[in-house]
């Protein structure tokens, strides 16, 4: 319920109660529940007012995509996972072999032009 345990619930109602007064808060409550349903039905509209006028090349849209956890997992995430379910490419240059470790008191190669 919009991200609200037990406890805040509880504390918006006695709150609500103390303010408006034990006459007045079921007549808050239902315009608040009548304002609500206007404002989703305001929400739903202006949507199908957007999907309508977009045209043919935007009927997959839904603005739910704009939020940016659906935009990355649909634009970044996806395109990993199908980068890692595809078959290898087998016309790629062999990886060179790893280079072996060094012993005690071996000194690493320096390269001059690295640093």
């Amino acid at each position: 319920m919009f991200g609200l345990g037990w406890g805040e619930a509880l504390a918006l109602v006695v709150i609500a109660l103390l303010v408006f007064g034990p006459e007045k808060l079921p007549q808050a409550a239902s315009q608040a529940g009548r304002t609500l349903r206007q404002l989703r039905q305001m929400a739903n509209n202006a949507k199908a007012d957007l999907q309508a006028n977009m045209g043919p090349e935007f009927a997959n849209f839904d603005p739910a995509d704009l939020n940016p956890k659906n935009f990355v997992r649909k634009h970044l995430l996806d395109d990993l996972e199908n980068d890692w379910n595809s078959t290898p490419d087998t016309t790629a240059e062999p990886v060179a072999a790893p280079t072996p470790e060094l012993g005690v008191g071996e000194i690493p190669p320096y390269d001059n032009e690295a640093t």
